[in-house]
């Protein structure tokens, strides 16, 4: 069921949100799936992981990616670096991907 759940999810990211909501998404799924194991710090986690296989996941080309996490960073939602991510704005990053963690059946959500 969560897996189907899961799946269903990422349909809708990919065939239906811009770039920018599509890497929006993925961060904050990410840092919560991290965080419900104890796995980051604050808004920090470590995802080493390229641009390629980052646009890879989301359905973008390499350019687009980075175009992509260049506005992430400019709206000062984003920090990167070679090993993981920095969510500045957990709560404007939800709101810009339409993100509801429901999905993930991790704990009730807060």
């Amino acid at each position: 069921m969560i897996d189907g759940s899961i799946f269903r999810e990422w349909i809708v990211n990919v065939g239906r949100r811009a770039a920018l909501q599509r890497m929006a998404h993925l961060l904050i799924e990410v840092h919560e799936r991290l965080e419900a194991i104890g796995r980051t710090r604050g808004g920090e986690f470590s995802l080493p992981i390229t641009q390629i296989d980052l646009g890879d996941c989301l359905g973008l080309s390499v350019v687009h990616t980075n175009r992509t996490l260049q506005a992430l960073r400019g709206e000062r939602l984003v920090e990167t670096d070679k090993s993981g991510f920095n969510l500045l704005d957990q709560e404007r990053l939800k709101d810009l991907a339409g993100f509801d963690r429901a999905y993930l059946h991790l704990t009730p959500s807060r």
